[in-house]
């Protein structure tokens, strides 16, 4: 479960009526602004029932100023057809939105939040780049949502929405994106230690095993490094 995900309270928010926008987003405008490919229609097709921009934060909606970077954030819900929703689906409403996005999907009485830290390219700044997705547990729809958080800029308000959904802590003066880079980097070691385990279950031979055992042991152990929550072993060294 991710850390924003411990309660429903602190999983779905109580946007402000004056941010709502309440307005259904035709497919067809993300496929024309999306890149979206024959598969990706398919997959829009079978697994999304309707997509509505439910909320705009910004300046004029929030009163509160704006950072590169973060002029806007939308909220959009998406009624599911599915259970499951591909990423890629996903990926191509981020890439037809020139804005921060938090995804509300909504199946059979049940929501979960979802976004990717969303940032403009360095190189380019009309071009942007995305994480990969964080996700809260589904909830209820029903449940009470909790006050939007309190922020000074919308950048601030973007990077609360989004440590809601990360699934490890921030450590002291860790950056946003400097958390993201980590969670990406403790996603990989995690691969690493399922793929050797599961190379220890398979392997016969005695010091193979002691060897795959030694080699498991380390990838733990530098797994353990990733996801504390402070930074004691740069401290040591």
């Amino acid at each position: 479960m991710s850390q924003g995900a411990l309660t429903q309270q602190s999983v779905l928010i109580a946007y402000p009526k004056q941010a709502a926008v309440g307005r259904a987003l035709p497919k067809s405008k993300i496929y024309e602004h999306g890149g979206v490919n024959t598969r990706l229609k398919e997959l829009f097709v079978q697994q999304v029932e309707q997509i509505v921009w439910a909320f705009k934060l910004a300046s004029e909606t929030l009163h509160l100023p704006e950072r590169p970077g973060v002029s806007e954030i939308q909220v959009f819900s998406i009624q599911l057809k599915t259970p499951e929703l591909h990423r890629d689906v996903l990926r191509s409403i981020d890439g037809a939105i020139p804005f921060p996005i938090v995804f509300e999907l909504a199946f059979e009485g049940k929501t979960q939040v979802i976004a990717a830290y969303k940032r403009p390219n360095e190189a380019d700044a009309s071009r942007w780049v995305l994480s990969d997705y964080f996700a809260s547990e589904w909830v209820s729809a029903g449940c009470e949502r909790t006050a939007m958080p309190i922020a000074v800029h919308l950048g601030g308000l973007y990077e609360q929405l989004l440590h809601r959904l990360i699934p490890l802590p921030a450590r002291p003066q860790e950056t946003l994106a400097e958390l993201v880079a980590r969670v990406e980097q403790a996603q990989a070691k995690q691969r690493e230690v399922d793929k050797t385990s599961a190379r220890l279950a398979k392997e016969k031979q005695f010091n193979r095993k002691v060897e795959i055992n030694a080699e498991l042991r380390r990838l733990k152990s530098e797994l353990d490094e990733l996801k504390i929550a402070n930074n004691k072993f740069k401290e040591q060294k």
